[in-house]
Formats: C-alpha cells, structure tokens, sequence
C-alpha cells in the first residue's frame, strides 16, 4: 500500500493494484516528522511539534494520516537474540513459474520476517528469524523447500549482525 500527498497536506490511498501508481510524495515537514519519530519513536508529539513548527494536535494528525497510508509504522524493533531466537538465517529462492503464488507462502511464515522479489541470480530473498538450527532446518526442509515452484532455496546463515537501522533518510 503506498500514499500521495493530495493538496493542503492530504494522504489518499494507493492500492497495489493500480497500474502505475505514483510514488509516495511527501512534503518537507512529513519528512522532518518521519525523521523525528526514527531518532526517537516514543518522542511526545508536542516535542515533535516544536522541532518542526506544528502544533501538538497539528503533528498527532500527519502522524495518524502518514500511519494510515502505510508510509510509516510505529514499532518495537526487538533483538531477536534478547527475546530467544538465536538462528537467523538469509534464504535465497530461485522459482519456477510466477513468483508471487511462493512469495505469497513465504510472507504467511510466522518465521519469515522479510520477503522481496527480485531481479539477478535469485527470484526471492527472505529473511528468517527461528529459536535455534533445529527450528530452521525445519522450516527449510519441511516447508520452504516443499513449496510448489520452488526450485533452490540457498540458506545463508548469519554469524554474527554488524549493522541494522530503521532510519532511512527522507531528505
């Protein structure tokens, strides 16, 4: 689901199936308030307000609108490692036949937290997060690779996690 900016600030919906849908436009201080909230997603809105020249009230709605438009989600980015999962692992799959009825597969996997189609050596890449080997190795054998359409699927099992951010630049 992406968004456009309407006139005077306005989110409307954009659905994905929209021939060529326009991208996300954004004015400079939905930007400065998306930037606010990745420093500091539990920042006071009344903070946020004053960093970019709005009211509280004012900040609480572009929030709500950017929110509702899918351009933005207000989580809780936990350490998978801190709450007991211990094996991840980046799967690459190469399919046969069309990509999405297997993308659509994978992105039901509680286990899987990240799929993207795309284009080069393999047609999907996906991001498991598993409690230990016994879990993945499961989910790899058992129902990843069983799938329908699923020629290869390389398992690329993390050592050890040097960088991961949330803070894209909207600038």
């Amino acid at each position: 689901m992406l968004s456009t900016t309407a006139p005077r600030g306005r989110m409307r919906r954009v659905t994905d199936q929209e021939p060529n849908r326009p991208m996300p436009v954004l004015d400079d201080i939905s930007k400065r308030i998306i930037a606010q909230l990745q420093e500091d997603g539990r920042r006071a809105y009344a903070t946020i307000g004053k960093a970019v020249g709005l009211s509280e009230a004012a900040v609480r709605q572009r929030v709500q609108r950017l929110s509702d438009a899918g351009v933005i989600q207000i989580v809780a980015v936990s350490d998978p490692l801190q709450v007991g999962l211990f094996r991840q692992a980046m799967i690459a799959v190469t399919v046969d036949g069309p990509l999405q009825p297997v993308a659509d597969a994978l992105t039901a996997m509680d286990e899987i937290s990240y799929v993207v189609e795309c284009a080069g050596r393999y047609d999907i890449l996906c991001e498991a997060v598993c409690t230990d080997d016994e879990a993945l190795l499961n989910l790899a054998s058992n129902r990843l690779r069983t799938l329908p359409g699923v020629r290869h699927a390389e398992i690329m099992v993390y050592l050890k996690l040097r960088k991961q951010t949330y803070k894209w630049s909207t600038r």
